[in-house]
């Protein structure tokens, strides 16, 4: 094997095993932040509590009746 190769086999698993390296620091560090909503946040209040779930529609009216 040649010298030169050996060394630039090594500096490529060099390379590969910093970058594993900051990726399991980062893992380490906690949630990263700035990327998507919050947990727990929501731009509008939708499900149970939405004004809309709520609206009278001519087939609630006639099953209510029944």
């Amino acid at each position: 094997m040649d010298l030169a190769k050996a060394l630039a086999e090594l500096r490529e698993q060099r390379d590969a095993i910093d970058q594993a390296i900051l990726s399991l620091e980062r893992l380490a560090s906690g949630r990263p932040r700035g990327r998507g909503r919050p947990p727990g946040r929501s731009i509008g209040k939708a499900g149970k509590h939405s004004k809309h779930s709520a609206q009278i529609t001519p087939d609630r009216v006639k099953s209510a009746s029944e």
